[in-house]
């Protein structure tokens, strides 16, 4: 046997107790798993939150009609489905929050004045029934801003993937793949529709309604048309590149432009009357001496 049959034998040989080592330890650390310690290994707003919402909304489904629920589904999608939470979780935190309000209500009220007690556990759920939903709208707008911040430079890393031989599918997972943030997942979300046999355009309209930003808007009209008529989708997110970067400029020029009146109501409440004191207080504190109305003692 030659030199290299036996260096070849000792690398086959230590290749194959590396191996054997290697199982043996995956083997010595794979112990089974109950169904409790899964449990328990979930956090505590999918272990116990999210069941008792889903099982507050199932309880009272019979009183909300079809259309409220498909209204909350829209709004959880456009929020981004925050906690992983859909309608129906959002319909029992609504119920919830209901609740815990119109008993807060109830109980201060009895304590202050019980003749308004049913007054007060009305408006407290009221309240509470309506409180989330100013929640989950805020969620919505924080999501668009980030959107509307955030497109632009997406649109460039798309433009120049495509401009450089990438297919568009893989340009979409390219900008999935380059950030973590609302418009990569949205991104995403459009490649896993389209790798289910969902059809290009569904999924970009898909997209476009669950944002819900005019700019991304246009841009999937853009992109569905130059698809229809045979145009090169290159030029299109070339020109909707352009026109992006333009509305963020201009954006930014009439934020600046508010600036001056954000900045009246602070001038006006809390520097001028700072101002006012230390400039008038000498003159007046002169003419009321000069009255003989002068809160300060006379020297000697």
């Amino acid at each position: 046997m030659g030199i290299f049959d036996k260096v070849q034998a000792f690398i086959d040989s230590a290749s194959k107790d590396n191996t054997l080592d290697r199982l043996e330890q995956f083997a010595g650390r794979s112990t089974p798993v109950t169904l409790e310690e899964i449990e328990l290994s979930l956090p505590f707003s999918q272990r116990v939150v999210r069941p008792l919402l889903v099982s507050l909304a199932e309880k009272f489904s019979s009183l909300s009609p079809e259309k409220s629920s498909a209204a909350a589904e829209k709004m959880m999608e456009q929020a981004g489905k925050p906690n992983g939470w859909g309608a129906k979780e959002f319909t029992g935190m609504r119920i919830g929050v209901a609740v815990v309000f119109a008993c807060i209500s109830g109980l201060i009220a009895v304590m202050k004045s019980p003749t308004y007690a049913p007054l007060a556990i009305g408006g407290g759920a009221v309240a509470g029934f309506f409180l989330p939903v100013l929640w989950i709208r805020s969620k919505i707008q924080a999501r668009q801003g980030k959107v509307i911040k955030q497109l632009p430079d997406a649109m460039d890393l798309l433009t120049i993937t495509v401009e450089a031989g990438m297919g568009f599918d893989g340009a979409l997972q390219k900008v999935a793949d380059k950030w973590d943030n609302e418009i990569s997942r949205a991104f995403g979300r459009v490649v896993q529709e389209m790798r289910l046999g969902v059809v290009r355009r569904i999924a970009l309209k898909n997209m476009s309604e669950n944002v819900d930003v005019p700019d991304m808007t246009s841009l999937t009209a853009a992109i569905i048309q130059a698809e229809q008529l045979g145009v090169s989708i290159a030029k299109v997110l070339r020109v909707q590149s352009k026109q992006m970067r333009l509305k963020r400029s201009q954006r930014a020029e009439a934020e600046a432009n508010k600036a001056p009146i954000k900045m009246l109501f602070p001038m006006v409440f809390l520097i001028f009357p700072a101002l006012f004191i230390v400039l008038l207080s000498p003159a007046l504190l002169i003419i009321l001496e000069t009255k003989g109305l002068s809160p300060l003692p006379k020297g000697e």
